[in-house]
């Protein structure tokens, strides 16, 4: 047992070992408990700058030029935070998007 003052070492286990490995079920269960914290996602075709004025002058069908080009990846945010880019796509009447790569963080 570890004593009250050690802190254990912690191990990064991957969701397909926790399939595949028994022994970690203990860690799935924990793991399970965060499935259900709603998360905001965003896709990002664009960005553009303009002045309050250029944008109440707008109207319907105005054509706002944004700083991609066609067939560009998009970026995706989860919390406002990029992990990744991706491609538009149509799923019957809507779009979607299909991730195309996973932005590596920064952090440790």
């Amino acid at each position: 047992m570890t004593p009250p003052n050690e802190q254990t070492p912690q191990q990064n286990v991957s969701f397909e070992e926790m399939k595949q490995n028994p022994t970690v079920e203990t860690r799935k269960k924990d793991i399970d408990a965060i499935y259900d914290i709603p998360v905001q996602i965003s896709a990002v075709l664009g960005k553009s700058t303009m002045q309050v004025s250029q944008l109440l002058k707008l109207g319907r069908g105005a054509v706002v030029e944004l700083d991609r080009k066609v067939g560009e990846a998009i970026d995706i945010y989860v919390n406002n935070r990029l992990v990744a880019r991706g491609e538009v796509i149509v799923v019957e009447d809507r779009l979607g998007v299909t991730m195309t790569e996973i932005v590596k963080s920064d952090r440790s």
